[in-house]
């Protein structure tokens, strides 16, 4: 049986080649990380750029750079990966979880302004599965409370919105080209600001691992609960990042042919709805979401797809139904709703025209197999069906409950 993976990496003999530098390289570590650095200043026209070892290291790091503090509230969105919650819980703030868009999937803006209170101090908009937040109104929302507003862009290198890159649409930004993201598994990431005053406080959080004893008696030191203490990348997964961020251009035309062709194998299936990207933003297509009719069971279209080899998920997670958050006050039915029908197709830079067709060939057939009882029509892409309750029970997901969601 031919496996198509949910994720692939896309690695070359560019990579294998900035690794064997590496290793054939003399003098103290770090140039890779500081020359990384400077190339994504340059990118992103940022003040500066701070390499750290993950995702969570660069949200916890701008979270001590803004000078968040125990106590204070943070806006997050409610559906995607949870990091931002946690980085927020773990710097002792409260994380606020905001519902999400319904077509697009990404964070509601008056959601955001409707949670505002006098202990909140910021928002971290997600660009989700790679696409970009509302960052008009968003903006709007945080410059009128005089909140901080920082963008998630770990999944999506390479988008855009109104023109812009993902990556430079807030304040402050965090990029993580992670192995999901179609990287090479060296892992990394970046925070990015455009105030140099931020900047130079990170650092000053981040490891003197990298600087001689002269550097050490002139910097202070991390605390000892700092979150990004010693989170300082390796010169391998840097020299990767810097041949990754250079090929982003080449790999996002690429994860973006095969999402035209799933839109265009798929189009007239009543059965689930496309991803929506509004026109004002480019998807850096980080996974490929559909939404499925309520009454499908997705746990067992899920088994089908895996049966013949075929790799899928459930694209996001809708934080307040996780345990760590589940004595949230506020409602997220929208994202509720996504966690419980969404699911993510194999999508990356090496997927084939053929295996493309081979996934809607075999998604086609799981959801006949599982279809619905009544007989629905095709939503407009990432809405609700029309005349469906979403607060229903349907088969393999009973009210109330988390049964039949993680299908991972």
């Amino acid at each position: 049986m031919t496996v198509i993976p949910l994720v692939q990496t896309s690695r070359g003999e560019r990579e294998l080649a900035a690794v064997a530098e590496v290793f054939g390289a003399e003098g103290p570590a770090g140039r890779q990380a500081r020359e990384l650095e400077a190339e994504l200043t340059g990118r992103y026209g940022a003040a500066d750029a701070l390499v750290v070892s993950d995702g969570a290291a660069a949200l916890g790091l701008a979270l001590l750079g803004l000078g968040v503090e125990p106590g204070d509230e943070v806006i997050v969105a409610d559906y995607g990966f949870p990091a931002p919650a946690h980085a927020v819980r773990h710097a002792g703030a409260v994380p606020l979880l905001a519902d999400v868009r319904a077509d697009t999937g990404t964070v509601d803006p008056w959601a955001v302004a409707d949670l505002i209170g006098p202990r909140t101090v910021g928002v971290i908009a997600v660009d989700t599965v790679g696409l970009p937040a509302d960052y008009t109104e968003l903006r709007w929302v945080t410059d009128h409370h005089g909140l901080f507003l920082v963008e998630d862009a770990t999944c999506a290198a390479g988008a855009s919105y109104k023109g812009r890159p993902a990556g430079a649409l807030a304040p402050v930004a965090c990029l993580s080209p992670h192995g999901h993201q179609g990287a090479v598994r060296g892992e990394g990431a970046a925070l990015l600001t455009r105030d140099p005053v931020l900047g130079a406080a990170a650092r000053t959080r981040l490891s003197t691992a990298l600087t001689g004893p002269a550097d050490e008696a002139r910097l202070p030191g991390p605390a000892s609960g700092d979150l990004a203490r010693d989170r300082r990348p390796s010169d391998v997964a840097a020299a990767i990042l810097r041949v990754q961020l250079a090929r982003t251009d080449e790999l996002l035309r690429r994860r973006r042919a095969v999402a035209a062709q799933y839109a265009a194998l798929l189009a007239d299936e009543e059965l689930l709805a496309l991803p929506h990207v509004p026109q004002n933003r480019c998807h850096a297509w980080q996974s490929y979401v559909v939404t499925l009719d309520p009454g499908v069971d997705r746990g067992a279209v899920a088994a089908d797809l895996r049966a013949r080899g075929i790799g899928c998920g459930h694209g996001a997670w809708a934080s307040h139904l996780l345990s760590e958050y589940g004595a949230s006050k506020h409602a997220c039915p929208v994202s509720a709703d996504l966690f419980r029908r969404n699911l993510a197709l194999p999508m990356h830079a090496e997927l084939t025209t053929r295996q493309a067709e081979q996934v809607a060939d075999a998604l086609r057939t799981a959801l006949r197999a599982h279809r619905p009882a009544h007989t629905v029509r095709p939503g407009r892409a990432g809405t609700a069906f029309p005349g469906v309750d979403a607060s229903l029970t349907f088969p393999g997901n009973p009210a109330g409950t988390a049964h039949g969601i993680d299908i991972s």
